[in-house]
This record gives structure tokens, sequence and C-alpha cells, in this order.
């Protein structure tokens, strides 16, 4: 499945990628460069500390690379609010809870919790996905708790 995202994530994925492609591997190369003058490498914290974050940030640019390599971009204007899909918020009712929340649906590499927007691959997301106003959804959660929402609303 590929990791549908908005115009705005793509372009914060990819301003991340370039910026750790130049800046990010120049400043890795000068801490690995000034750690290698200290002397004996195999009791050098500095060498490993240096190396370390460049297997971390190596790592996040080849993760960068596969999401954007596997975007689709999500067309906001031509988001229908017939159904839930990625890219809409939707406010619900959480039964158990009695209150209201609204959340953002989009791809995983743009989920953030805290600020609402949750993915379309999280057990929440998948069991929104496809439904409509006025529905009950129940979403089992990895904990094996389940949760209940009765959809109010769909907005672009």
């Amino acid at each position: 499945m590929a990791n549908e995202m908005t115009r705005e994530g793509y372009t914060r994925l990819l301003e991340e990628l370039e910026q750790l492609r130049t800046a990010g591997r120049d400043e890795i190369a000068a801490r690995i460069k000034e750690a290698r003058s200290f002397g004996d490498l195999s009791e050098n914290a500095e060498y490993d500390e240096a190396m370390n974050a460049q297997a971390i940030m190596e790592a996040r640019i080849a993760k960068l690379e596969d999401e954007l390599g596997g975007a689709r971009i999500i067309d906001e204007d031509e988001i229908s609010t017939e159904e839930i899909k990625t890219g809409v918020k939707v406010k619900l009712h959480d039964v158990e809870m009695d209150e209201d929340v609204v959340y953002q649906i989009l791809g995983k590499s743009q989920a953030d919790p805290e600020k609402g927007i949750i993915s379309d691959q999280s057990p929440v997301g998948k069991a929104l996905i496809g439904r409509k106003i006025g529905e009950t959804v129940t979403a089992e959660l990895p904990n094996g708790a389940a949760i209940q929402f009765e959809i109010l609303s769909i907005m672009k």
C-alpha cells in the first residue's frame, strides 16, 4: 500500500531528506574527522559516538527515501466527504468516554496522535476507513481493549 500524504507533508519530508544528505552528512564527516585526530580509535569515545550518529542518520535517510519513493500525494481538492478516506478529518463520539474527538487521517509518515493526526494504518484509522456518517465503529487496540466511536461528521 502506498504511503499517502499531503503535498505539505511530502514537501516537509523531502526538505528533511535534502538537509540530511547535505548539511547532515557534512556535519557527521567533520565530527568523524575531528574524532580521528584524537588518536587511537579503539578507545576513542568521540569516534564511536560520531560513527553511531552516522549510522542513525543513514538509517533515517534510507527510511525517508523509502517513504518518499512509495508516496502517493493526496489531492486535497478531490477529497470526498461521503465516506472516510485518507486525508479527511472526522468528528467522532467516543462512546465509553462520552466525549467528542476530532482526528485527521493521514499516511503513517505524517501521523502525530498528540496533534490529532492518526495513521490510516493504525487500529482506529483502519476501523474508520470506508465508513460513513452515523455508523458506529469498534477498533481493536494493540493492548486487546476495544474502543467504540460513532461517526458524527467527515470534513476536508
